[in-house]
């Protein structure tokens, strides 16, 4: 199944590049996130609950971060397992500067078994763009409270 979501941050393309990789961020953004955390390798090992629809259940997994190409481009690879299924996934961020700020582009090619599978690819796109949307307006919504405290180190730096 392939998705493509694209959203608009309000903030310049670095800020964007910085935050959408802050372990904190994405703690904050994932929707129904339980763990996130890194390990030494550099993969995140998250647990989530997803109950969207006929989709219900807890999902653990490893995101890993590869291709990076600051402040442009990443690809993300998801893998994750629960009682609903497995999900392979791997997502192409595209971070373009646009006129009013950041524009990222999100394509994704996502795998799915189980009942994951058995519920249907429509019904399994519309859940993915839900969580996705979610996740994006959090993310946009935590950098702007970053944003507005400027004494917030990122990384050591100060924004």
């Amino acid at each position: 199944m392939k998705l493509e979501h694209t959203y608009t941050f309000a903030i310049p393309r670095e800020v964007v590049w910085k935050l959408i990789q802050n372990e904190e961020v994405l703690k904050k953004s994932i929707p129904g996130c339980k763990s996130f955390s890194r390990m030494e390798d550099g993969t995140y090992h998250a647990e989530m609950g997803v109950s969207v629809g006929p989709v219900k259940g807890v999902f653990t997994g490893q995101v890993q971060q590869v291709d990076q190409q600051e402040p442009a481009f990443y690809r993300l690879l998801v893998r994750g397992k629960g009682l609903p299924g497995e999900i392979d996934a791997v997502a192409d961020m595209h971070l373009d500067e646009a006129e009013q700020g950041t524009q990222l582009t999100c394509s994704t090619e996502v795998q799915v078994t189980g009942v994951l599978a058995s519920v249907g690819q429509r019904v399994m796109g519309g859940v993915a763009k839900m969580v996705l949307g979610q996740f994006f307006k959090t993310v946009d919504k935590e950098m702007k409270q970053l944003e507005e405290h400027t004494d917030v180190k990122i990384e050591g730096e100060v924004l």
